[in-house]
């Protein structure tokens, strides 16, 4: 809804139809659009589908937005720039870095324009934050605090009843069809009265479905380490696990720059406190700290809006479905940031200290091959497309 909300203001777009795998949501879709078109004074035909396959086959669309828990993010994007679509894809970018490997080819294959909503990418105090960085300002970066959350933990969620519209095995899709339903994951909504959902999908939050904060909040603050390290495209050489002696994930990068996944502040703020041998700066949604007034950005007149429906990532991409060109975050970048995600998880879920080679995307010295495996996640199953 918001990603809806945010690209109806976009100069020029026409949302003419949607999919989802629960009834109900596709007709709020309907209901929503009908009715913003109906105040805009225009006439415009909106259609749902259950299937995306059937939204693909549509000669008419340019683009798609797609916003489905992580497990069909690979799937349903190399479906959409194999049928010729541009895609705008919510991060983390895939569920597993060969998924990742998979969507690059396939987009640069297909000639697509493939932007990832990280859009912490268009926010001109992260933009300031990565020019201090960058420029020098800070000096060398020694350290970085990027604070996400957890790693996701088991299924533990008891079995309920499945809604009588939403369709769970589509649902599930890649994932093992003994994974049960509880509302936890797919939350309910009521259209009379209109009702959205009570709280956000706990899917993410349980690696049989997700990466947990590590990938949720990980694809936005880990992203923006990338980005002011100069990593985009690249990426650390080693992930350390929470576990010995250490509270929080540990990267470590070749220039030497050591990246943990420890808070900076009382708060819990989600954000990143880049520290270097002249100064430090700190950066989130909500705030922004520096160690010297130099450092600090110019008032940013956008907060008052929703962060989840300000609109300059996607006229961004846009733009970039208009010109044929890369947006600000394209596939390459969004498959990097991702990829630390998941090598933190896999530090988590192996217990031990793995080396990584970030532009040969290989494990180092992995002899037994433990790390590869889990490269594929043990979750998932043969789907058809």
């Amino acid at each position: 809804m918001n990603l809806l909300r945010a690209f109806i203001q976009v100069e020029g777009v026409t949302v003419v139809a949607g999919c989802d795998v629960y009834g109900r949501k596709r007709t709020r879709f309907e209901n929503v659009l009908n009715e913003h078109y109906e105040k805009e004074k225009k006439k415009v035909e909106i259609k749902t589908y259950e299937r995306y396959q059937d939204l693909l086959a549509r000669p008419d669309i340019d683009a798609v937005v797609i916003a489905t828990p992580d497990h069909w993010h690979a799937l349903v994007a190399i479906a959409a720039v194999e049928a010729g679509k541009d895609v705008y894809l919510e991060k983390p970018m895939t569920f597993t870095i060969t998924e990742g490997q998979a969507l690059v080819k396939a987009t640069r294959k297909n000639n697509r324009v493939l932007g990832i909503g990280s859009q912490q990418r268009s926010d001109p105090n992260f933009q300031h934050a990565v020019k201090m960085v960058q420029t020098g300002q800070l000096g060398k970066i020694e350290k970085v605090n990027a604070y996400v959350g957890a790693p996701p933990t088991p299924y533990t969620l008891p079995a309920e009843d499945v809604p009588e519209d939403l369709n769970w095995d589509l649902w599930l899709g890649p994932l093992p069809g003994n994974l049960h339903y509880n509302k936890e994951l797919n939350p309910p909504i009521s259209l009379n009265p209109p009702k959205d959902e009570e709280f956000w999908g706990g899917w993410r939050w349980y690696k049989e479905f997700g990466g947990g904060f590590t990938t949720d909040w990980g694809a936005h603050m880990f992203d923006v380490v990338q980005w002011g390290l100069g990593m985009d495209r690249n990426g650390p050489v080693e992930a350390a696990p929470i576990g010995d002696g250490k509270e929080f994930m540990q990267f470590k990068y070749a220039s030497g720059a050591v990246v943990t996944s420890e808070p900076f502040n009382d708060k819990l703020t989600k954000g990143v406190k880049f520290m270097g041998d002249k100064g430090w700066l700190e950066v989130s949604r909500e705030h922004y700290l520096a160690s010297d007034d130099s450092l600090m950005p110019a008032a940013n007149s956008d907060k008052e809006v929703p962060y989840e429906q300000l609109i300059a990532h996607p006229q961004n991409f846009i733009n970039a479905v208009r010109d044929h060109v890369d947006p600000v975050v394209p596939v390459e970048i969004g498959h990097s940031s991702c990829t630390v995600c998941t090598l933190g998880n896999i530090a988590c879920d192996l217990g031990q200290t793995i080396q990584w080679d970030p532009l040969k995307e290989k494990f180092i010295g992995d002899k037994g091959g433990v790390a590869k495996a889990k490269l594929h996640y043990k979750y998932r199953r043969p789907y058809k497309l």
